[in-house]
Parts: structure tokens; sequence; C-alpha cells
């Protein structure tokens, strides 16, 4: 017979067994839960609508650094790699310390939009916690601002560069104007040089304002029908007696009335600056040339000198605010420098375009093109015949 004790042994043994099976399986289980965890992907309710719905780039990192989701826009500014992945390490730095410490993280980051390339985009950016496992990204775009911004910056610098010359040659005429009092020929010497630099340095001033109205987001409050020829016309009219006493004769071809819906003002001083800037850069006693055609929809509006001509490296600068080809003809006609920008901004407020056609040495041809206005006819009336092709009446 057994001894007594072998029989409790046994028992015992076998509970010990048991109990450690039992833990290894709750082990395994518990270790699973935690793996199926990691690699689950459910967001949290509403966030895939929140991203599909925002306009601004908004995604989800989970713990690997997977792109769980991401908004439209944050994919159009490169931010998420093929593989969804985070393509920058600014980024990715922004979203392991939200992590670590819990708790949101902002930064002003300027990115590149694709690798290798020059462009970049200005990004206010602020990764969140989301839950125990997530981090939300949103990045505002703010590109646009800051170049909004560096033009503010240039503008100022250029007005204050500009500003000096016509000042300065005001106080200086003043003192000598002081220093001549007694010799009345010398006084009407430079009180003449005296009024010819306080009239640039009120075209320069009215110039600004001019081109500071355009700029803003108002500019056509109110949009009619505005008859082409009829600009033209306004244009030529106010530069005729300057290109008389040069000898210039201003030629306008092209009959057409054709319209084209904006703000007649800003059209004609559109124009004028064309045909003014053609007059000064001509040699006395040259002409020209102020055409007009309406055909597919645009028209076109050409001013054409026999100047000197622009080189080629020089024609993609000619529109930037106080750039001068010429920078001693532009003294001597006394040129702010801002004319070709102000027909830049007026024509692209006009949804059109304007080019530059130049050969050294065979003038130049500035090309305005807008879209036509062609009013829908009134289906009360008595219908009228259609005026035939190339009547100019």
């Amino acid at each position: 017979m057994e001894p007594a004790w072998l029989v409790p042994s046994a028992l015992a043994f076998g509970a010990l067994v048991g109990a450690a099976i039992v833990l290894v399986v709750v082990a395994a289980h518990q270790r699973a839960a935690r793996v199926a965890a990691l690699v689950e992907t459910t967001l949290p309710d509403g966030i895939d609508a929140v991203l599909d719905a925002i306009r601004s780039a908004g995604l989800v990192v989970d713990p690997s650094g997977n792109v769980l989701k991401a908004s439209p826009f944050a994919r159009q500014l490169g931010l998420v790699s093929a593989g969804e992945h985070l393509v920058h390490p600014e980024l990715e730095h922004l979203v392991t310390e939200a992590r670590r410490h819990g708790e949101p993280q902002e930064a002003e980051l300027t990115l590149t939009r694709l690798p290798g390339s020059e462009a970049t985009v200005a990004l206010g950016v602020r990764a969140a916690p989301l839950g125990g496992r997530y981090v939300l990204v949103l990045a505002e775009d703010h590109t646009e601002g800051r170049r909004l911004d560096d033009m503010r910056r240039d503008f100022v610098a250029n007005i204050s560069h500009e500003l000096k010359t016509p000042i300065g040659a005001v106080g200086l005429l003043a003192e000598a104007l002081d220093a001549a009092s007694a010799d009345p020929a010398r006084v009407r010497h430079f009180a003449g040089r005296l009024t010819k630099e306080a009239d640039r340095l009120g075209r320069l001033t009215q110039d600004i304002i001019e081109l500071s109205r355009l700029q803003a987001t108002d500019a056509l409050e109110s949009s009619e029908p505005v008859d082409v020829r009829s600009v033209v016309d306004t244009a030529v009219d106010r530069n005729r007696v300057g290109a008389e006493a040069r000898g210039i004769s201003l030629v306008v071809r092209g009959g057409k009335h054709a319209q084209v819906l904006g703000d007649e003002t800003m059209l004609v001083t559109a124009v004028d600056n064309l045909v003014a800037n053609a007059i000064a850069y001509s040699p006395d006693g040259s002409r020209v040339g102020i055409g007009t055609n309406a055909d597919g929809g645009s028209v076109e509006i050409a001013v054409t000198d026999q100047g000197w001509g622009i080189a080629d490296d020089e024609l993609d600068r000619v529109f930037e605010r106080f750039y001068r080809v010429d920078q001693a003809r532009s003294r001597r006609t006394g040129g702010t420098g801002l004319g070709l920008s102000i027909v830049k901004h007026v024509v692209q407020n006009h949804g059109g375009d304007v080019r530059v056609w130049s050969q050294v040495g065979s003038g130049s041809t500035f090309t305005i093109r807008l879209p036509e206005f062609e009013a829908r006819p009134d289906t009360r009336s008595v219908p009228v015949p259609a005026t035939p092709r190339g009547d100019t009446r």
C-alpha cells in the first residue's frame, strides 16, 4: 500500500500545474489584446467626417508613425507620402513631442512642397494627443499671408527709396532759391526746377495711391459694360498734346466697338499709361500705334512704339514696381516706375493679361487682352439683325 502522503502531494502538484497553465493562458490573452490594440486602426467617432469637411490640412498619426487619415488639403500640400507616412521630419518631431509631453505643441514651419524643389509652403502647425494613442495634426497655410507681408515690406522700402530723390531735390532747390534771392533769372530757373520736382512728387504719390487701391480685394465693387474704343479714344486724347509737342503721331486702328465688363476709369488709366510710356520712350518725329481687335471671345488693345526696345533679360521685369529699363530717360521724363505695374493690376482685376513683345532697335508692343462682354439678347424685344463682321460703325 502506497504511503498516505503520496495522494495529497499529487493533488497539490496538479493544482500548481493547473494554476500555471491558467496564468500562461491569461498572460497570452492579455498580450494578444495589447498587440491587437496596437494594430487597431479604428479612429475615434467623428474624426473621419471632420477631416473630410475641414478646408485646412489635417491628419491623424498612430504610434507607429502611420498616417491613418488625412484631409484632401493635407495631401495637396504634400504632407503625406504614398506609403501613408509623414514626409517632413519637422512634422514627425512635432508629433513626437506632443506624444511625449501629452499636451498640444505648436510651431511655424517652412516646408518644401516637393523633394528637391525650391517651392516652399509656410504652415502654422498644431499637434495634439487624440485619445491615448493617436496624434491629431492641423496645419494652416500661411504662404499667401507671408507673401503679402514680404510684398508690403518691399513696397515700403521701395517707396522710401523713390521718395528720397524728389524730396532731397526740393530741399536743395529751396536752399538755392534762398541763396539766389537777389538774382531774378536764377530765381526763375530754380523755381522752374522746384515746380518740376513737386509735380514729380505729386505723380509718384498719386501712382502709389492708385496702385494701393488696385491691390485691394474690392477694387471692382461695381462693374458695367465698357466700350473699348471709347477707352482708347479717351487715353489717346489725354496724350495728344504731349505727343504733338515732340512731333510724334498717334495712329489709332480698329474701329470695332467691342465691350468688356469692368471699370472704365481704371481701363482708361491702364491704356493711358501704355500710350504715355510709348511716347516717352519714342524718338521725336516717330509714330505710336494703338490698335484694337475683338475675336474669339477676347478683346485686345495693342500699343506699339518705335523706341530702342527692351532686352530679352529685362522683359520679365518691366511690370515690377519701380523697375525702369532706362534709368536716365525715366529721370528726364519724370517717370515714377509704377505705370506698368498699375497696368498689370488693372488688367488682372478685369480677368485679363498683359504681354510685351520687344526687339532692341525695333521698338516694343504692349498688348492688353480682356474677356469680351456679350450682352444676352432680350427675348421680349423685337429681334434686330446682327451687324456683319467688319462693319465698324
